[in-house]
This record gives structure tokens, sequence and C-alpha cells, in this order.
């Protein structure tokens, strides 16, 4: 429980002083913001700060630190080093300089933002990068809350059915009409269930393994052969939402375009990005219990029949049902439930927003609106067919969408980079992340099942090699905008 407590305390005192930092690194202003200079009624709409916030929080945890936070923690309390360092150093940077990068361009989506920093050629791969992976996340959203209903009732797929509905009308209809009604208490119920396992975390006080005596891959020593993830890099992409996260980057640009103000950009963004890093570090942190305290968790709940291999959903479940009886099964579902909910359909919103950016396509039209849904949903429909069909279909999908989360986030920080190098800012904030995320993502290309699953000997060499060109290349570019400048 002390890495516990001292990781909570990192978080807040990282959004109170490296938060302030980033802030007066970027300088935001008293300039009109496009919420007020491009106002539509649909996508472009001044909302309150707390309101945005909210809906912030909610677009960007959906099942990501939940799910992420449990999933990482079969690793151990090296979980923990992850989540705070990556979320203040990383994750927080990330969304707050890219909402203000996209306030400061017309509340500007990904691709256009990279396109602009990074060139035209990598603007139209980031199209096919930003929105796929989208439509993936809308996916893993619809199934995993399904799967969580249809254990009070109903068959999964109505309740995915029904999940889907939804998804059409709230990502059709004006942004305050739906999302800025429902968001904030679905954001509420997220952070209810979340401290309400925090306060039950001090009432019970277990005995956790701590960060000092177990920094090894917890999960391999205790399952050989069965848990053989490496620590580098399947952690870092196994926890994404909770510690820093590309997909992030495409659900900013739309609360951007909705602040009445850049100087709410601290609070908005990095503030959100805290705020889930805490709920990662609660579910880590209860499911460190699950798997590891003695006698294991999983062993003191009824129904806990796959031990340390119990999914992500199922130990929500278990837990909360165990911890906090009828109220804890009623806040799993209200927050576990919509918070996933939550993120699909504004993944599939920023979808629409992104290709029509792209196409030019104006969105007042319904039907031009569906012109662009119509494909999107079909596609969903077809990988959730996929992922129903083969065995452990969910945990494929979600290692794909980790790949490509973190992924989209390389090519937002390198962006990011670029920017603060041409306006003179101090460009070490984002460089720094930049350089590791790219060596997480090429190396997990290199040596995971996924992809090409070459043998270690090769694998990691070739991603420090990708390191090393990513240090030369920004090198020599660097010198040249600086003699150029």
């Amino acid at each position: 429980m002390i890495s516990f407590i001292l990781s909570l305390a990192a978080l807040i005192l990282g959004y109170f002083f490296y938060g302030r930092f980033v802030e007066r690194v970027f300088g935001p202003d008293d300039r009109e913001t496009p919420a007020v200079s491009k106002k539509d009624g649909l996508d472009y709409i001044a909302l309150p700060g707390w309101k945005v916030y909210t809906i912030q929080f909610l677009n960007i945890a959906g099942t990501g630190p939940i799910f992420g936070g449990i999933m990482g923690a079969k690793f151990g309390p090296v979980a923990y080093l992850w989540i705070v360092l990556g979320c203040i150093f990383a994750g927080a940077v990330h969304d707050y300089l890219n909402g203000m990068l996209s306030m400061r361009n017309g509340g500007a989506g990904m691709p256009e933002l990279i396109g602009k920093y990074l060139g035209d050629k990598t603007r139209k791969v980031m199209l096919l990068l930003t929105v796929f992976p989208l439509v993936i996340a809308g996916t893993v959203f619809v199934y995993s809350p399904a799967v969580i209903l249809h254990t009070l009732g109903g068959d999964v797929m109505m309740w995915v059915a029904i999940i889907f509905v939804y998804y059409v009308i709230a990502t059709m209809t004006p942004i305050d009409k739906i999302i800025g009604k429902v968001y904030p208490l679905f954001a509420i119920s997220l952070l209810l269930t979340a401290g309400a396992l925090m306060v039950m975390l001090f009432v019970k006080m277990p005995q956790l393994p701590e960060i000092w005596s177990n920094l090894h891959n917890m999960g391999a020593s205790a399952n050989p052969g069965k848990f053989t993830d490496h620590i580098f890099p399947a952690l870092f992409i196994t926890i994404a939402c909770g510690a820093i996260s590309g997909f992030h980057g495409t659900q900013t640009p739309m609360m951007a375009r909705c602040l009445a103000s850049e100087r709410m950009g601290r609070r908005v963004f990095y503030g959100a990005m805290i705020t889930e890093g805490v709920v990662a570090l609660v579910c880590a942190t209860v499911s460190m219990w699950f798997f590891y305290a003695g006698p294991p968790g999983y062993e003191q709940i009824s129904g806990a029949k796959d031990g340390f291999f119990t999914s992500a959903p199922m130990v929500v479940h278990l837990v909360c049902n165990d911890w906090l009886g009828v109220v804890g099964a009623v806040l799993a579902v209200l927050g576990v439930v919509a918070a996933p909910i939550s993120s699909g359909d504004t993944a599939f919103r920023s979808g629409r927003l992104i290709v029509a950016d792209w196409l030019k396509i104006d969105q007042r039209p319904i039907r031009n609106r569906l012109y662009i849904c119509v494909p999107m949903f079909a596609t969903s429909i077809a990988i959730l067919v996929w992922q129903i069909k083969v065995p452990d279909g969910f945990n494929t999908i979600w290692q794909y969408f980790g790949f490509f989360n973190q992924t989209l986030s390389v090519f937002t920080l390198w962006a990011i980079t670029v920017y603060l190098v041409q306006e003179r800012k101090n460009f070490w904030v984002s460089l720094i992340p930049a350089l590791f995320m790219t060596t997480v993502c090429t190396t997990y290309f290199f040596v995971s099942r996924q992809t090409l699953h070459l043998p270690d000997c090769i694998g990691y060499p070739l991603g420090l090699t990708c390191l090393a060109v990513a240090c030369v290349w920004f090198t020599v570019w660097y010198r040249k905008v600086r003699r150029g400048g």
C-alpha cells in the first residue's frame, strides 16, 4: 500500500507543479477560441469549463485505464512507475499540448495537425492510422460493456445492438444535446466507482507487493511458461490510456472546439489525464490484490474460476460485488459500463469529424453525416463478428488497439516537438517522451507475437537502432532549422 500512496501523491503533485510548468512552456493567452469564432451549433459550441472537463475525462477514459490497469497489474508493481511517470511526463503533456495546438489551429483534428508539422505525406498516412484505430476502439467499447451487462440479464448480442443504436444517435446529434448532458453523469459514476474502491483499499489496507522489492516481471515468476510477455515493451502497450495514449489525440480536438478560453486548457486537458491516471492506479492496485496478495485475492472470491487469467471485465465485476456489495454492482454498471460506451460514441464521432475535414464535407446536413457514419459502423460490426468468433478475440483486438494507439502518440509527440522547436520553446518536454515511445512501438513491432515476432536477440537491437535513427534525424533537422532561423 505504501507504493500506492506514494504514487497517488506523485500524480497530484505532478498536476500542480509539472502541469503548470508545461502550461508556461506553451503560453496560453486571451485570443478568441474556435468555440467562439467558428460557432456552428453542432461541433463548435462553447460549453462551461466543468462540463468540458467531464466530457474530456470520459472521452479519454473508457475501458482504457480500467482494463489497462488490470492487465498491466499482472506485471507487478512496476506498473505503478509507468502509470505515474508516463502520466505526468508523457500522457498529460501529450494531451495538453495537442489540445492547445488544436485550439490555435481552428480546432483542427489530429491528421491536419500532424500534416502541418510533419508534412503532407505523413498527413495522408495519418488518416488511415487515425480512423482505423477509432473504429477498433468503438468496437472494443461495444463488446466489453455488453459482457458486463449480460451478467445482469439478457443476451450479449442484445446489449451490443442497444449500444450500437445509442452510438448512431450520439454520433449524429449536436454535441450539446446528448454528450453534453449525459457525460457529466457518466463521469461522476466512474469517479464514484474508483473512489469507492480507493476507500476500500484504505479500509482493508491489504498487504501488497511494493515497488522496491518487486521490479521484476511478477506475472512470469508466478506463472512460468504461461505469462510470457516482457515488461519492455509489453507493459507500455498494455497500459496506454492510464499513462499515454494516442487515442486521446483524436478526442482533444473535439473539446478544443468547445473551450471558451485557452486558459482553461491545463485544467481540462492536463487535469483530465491526471484524473485518468488516478483511476488506472486504483484499478492496478485492486488488481494487484486480486492477483498477488497472499492468499491470492481470486481464491477469496466465489466465481473467480480462472484465477490469474481472469478476464479484465470479470475482475471488475467480481471485485466490485465482493468489496462493495449491491452498491458495488450498481457502481460497476454505471461507471465501468458507462465509461467505455461514452468513449465508443466519441470514437465514432471523432472518426466522422476527421473524415469530414479530410473530404471537406459540410456536416450540418444529416445525409452528409450518414455518408461517413454508415461505412464506419459497417466496418465496426464486421470487426465485432470476427472478435466474437475468434478464440481470445477480445485480447487480440485489445493488443492491436494498444499498438495502433501508442503509434498515434508517437506521431503526435513528434508533431508537438516540431512546433515547439519552430516557436523556440522548451522542446525537451515532448522530445524525451517522443524518443521513448518511438522505441517502445518499434520494439513491440519487432518482438510481439501479434506482429513480426522476431527473436529477442534481433528485435531488441532493431528497436535500439530505431532510437538511434530518431536521435540522428532530429539532431540533423534541428541544426538545419537553427541555421535557417
